[in-house]
């Protein structure tokens, strides 16, 4: 099935500490994006979405700055495909706005699905963190 690449970016004020950590750790996650997100003994994050477990390596991290998790299939470890969600906080210098980029690159949904489900996600995360 072919994927779809989704990017959108959302202004959120807060600073990029107190984002960062909603970004990158299980707690923060399981708070607004997924159902709950556990770690294993190997370091995957499990993210459960409506019971159903979904595996994800964390495939790149700089603090404060951007998070990237790749999914996979515990039965298919060697598709080469993955989808992956990637987050990036990105500030514009001139006006000191903090916008949260969402990259989404998955199958399963049309663009216009994409949109209502970060518009609903992120506005979680918004009232969650006061920004």
């Amino acid at each position: 099935m072919a994927k779809n690449k989704f990017v959108a970016d959302y202004q959120i004020n807060a600073s990029k500490k107190i984002i960062f950590q909603y970004l990158s750790t299980a707690s923060g996650l399981g708070e607004w994006f997924a159902d709950d997100v556990r770690i294993n003994e190997d370091k995957h994050y499990i993210f459960d979405f409506d019971n159903e477990n979904h595996y994800a390596k964390l495939a790149s991290i700089r603090t404060n700055s951007h998070v990237k998790f790749e999914f996979y299939d515990p039965g298919s470890p060697d598709e080469s495909d993955h989808a992956y969600i990637e987050f990036k906080l990105e500030e514009n210098e001139l006006t000191q706005t903090m916008f949260l980029k969402v990259i989404d690159y998955s199958d399963g949904y049309d663009e216009e699905e994409l949109i209502a489900i970060w518009d609903g996600l992120i506005g979680k995360l918004k009232e969650i963190i006061g920004g």
